[in-house]
């Protein structure tokens, strides 16, 4: 029994937000054991792809004079990329082909960029004079900054929840 028990858990068993189930054999929900450390290292994670895909499709879209809606939508299709491409980094990285990364990268991330981008977004259009901000004001760096705080806030949540159940970046701890 301890042996199957082990074997259940063994991809894993290096993982925090596994701790404290090892006493609970057949336990398939694992809903307490994602910590917010867990979570919240994950939500930055999708964060940083998202911010680097939002900042540069904003600055694409400003550069060539697009409106605030064709620049929103490259900025969006952009963090989905980069966030998607730093997963796939680190999981090509410990030598997982690019099919099986690809699925694993969209298995990790695609809630994860969904809920962030939902929420920054609708902060970003809720924000008086945001959408009409330039580069270079002040009002847009802050109402940016602003909405991914907000994001990570309402992220993270959804991660730890993902995570305690095996979904989300819990994916991406087998290959770690």
């Amino acid at each position: 029994m301890e042996h199957e028990h082990h074997t259940s858990h063994e991809n894993h068993a290096s993982h925090d937000h596994h701790a404290g189930h090892e006493n609970h054999p057949g336990h398939d929900h694992h809903g307490a054991g994602a910590s917010w450390s867990t979570a919240a290292k994950a939500t930055l994670h999708c964060l940083t792809g998202c911010a680097i895909g939002e900042v540069l499709g904003m600055i694409i879209g400003t550069a060539l004079g697009w409106g605030n809606g064709a620049t929103m939508a490259l900025a969006i299709v952009l963090a989905f990329f980069f966030g998607y491409a730093l997963t796939l980094r680190g999981v090509l990285a410990a030598g997982l082909g690019l099919r099986s990364a690809v699925k694993v990268a969209l298995a990790a991330d695609t809630v994860s960029i969904v809920v962030m981008e939902i929420v920054d977004n609708g902060v970003l259009l809720l924000v008086p004079g945001a959408m009409d901000a330039h580069l270079d004001d002040a009002l847009f760096w802050g109402a940016l900054a602003f909405a991914f705080a907000v994001a990570f806030l309402v992220t993270t949540p959804v991660n730890k929840w993902m995570i305690g159940r095996g979904k989300g970046h819990a994916v991406v701890h087998r290959y770690h």
